[in-house]
């Protein structure tokens, strides 16, 4: 199924709680409010932020619609830090995730509720942390699609940069990480091509050695086969896809720059 069908059709099962729970709720309206009632026998109220109704770990598919609800809410965030909502940046959303024509209303609906609540970004990005916290690669993967979203007018501004930087900051990453995603995609005023070596989080001096750990070490989190044994729908395979083919790329023309050196030399 569909991740919009899990979503609108509340095949999730269970509400997550939290400013996400409350965009889902939105979203879903009373086929969650009813999911609510027989889960918690109308007397419980919402989970915690995190938590399955049950008060279990979160299921797959709880935090398959978080990745794409958190994906939304953030979108909006940034959307509103940068002060304007561009029409190629939506449609990149609808072709990242493959929003069904019937299903836009909905999302957008979501889209303009997260760009107008009071809650501030910093309290999405905390529970998608949460929720994501033994998977850093899924968080890598959420900023990457953030990325794309922000990259889709051909330039990253600023605003836009600072603000996904505070976003990874509370996702755990640090800085220098953070500019090691940052390198895949292109900044206003930069190069179209990314620089291999910041693409892998590696420095020019770093030995051959040191490159090829780097590499294997980006392919294996970033596999798409961990996102298919984690129950992943086919978008975010698809951007796990992207993502190794970025990193593939890197190794690559570092391997062929260094090859060519050391028959110059």
């Amino acid at each position: 199924m569909s991740i919009w069908g899990k979503i609108l059709g509340g095949a999730a099962g269970f509400a997550i709680g939290g400013p996400l729970g409350a965009l889902l709720g939105a979203l879903a309206g009373h086929a969650v409010d009813h999911l609510n009632d027989g889960l918690n026998g109308g007397c419980c109220g919402t989970p915690p932020a995190g938590e399955a109704a049950n008060g279990s770990e979160p299921e797959p598919a709880t935090q398959t619609i978080a990745f794409t609800i958190g994906v939304i809410a953030l979108a909006a965030k940034m959307a509103r830090a940068d002060g304007v909502v561009k029409r190629v940046e939506v449609d990149t959303f609808k072709r990242l995730f493959r929003v069904p024509p019937e299903e836009l209303d909905n999302v957008g609906r979501v889209f303009d509720l997260a760009r107008r609540d009071t809650h501030g970004f910093e309290e999405y990005a905390q529970q998608i942390a949460e929720l994501f916290e033994d998977r850093h690669a899924v968080l890598e993967e959420l900023l990457d699609s953030l990325l794309m979203i922000a990259e889709a007018d051909d330039e990253l501004h600023e605003t836009e940069v600072a603000y996904l930087r505070s976003v990874a900051a509370i996702f755990g990453f640090a800085d220098a990480e953070f500019e090691r995603i940052l390198a895949g995609h292109h900044l206003a005023g930069d190069s179209d091509e990314a620089d291999p070596y910041h693409v892998l989080g590696v420095t020019r001096a770093a030995d051959d050695t040191a490159v090829k750990t780097a590499h294997r070490r980006l392919v294996r989190e970033h596999h798409p086969d961990l996102l298919v044994a984690q129950g992943m729908p086919q978008e975010f395979i698809d951007l796990a896809t992207q993502k190794i083919a970025l990193i593939n790329a890197a190794y690559d023309r570092i391997r062929k720059q260094r090859e060519g050196a050391a028959v110059l030399s």
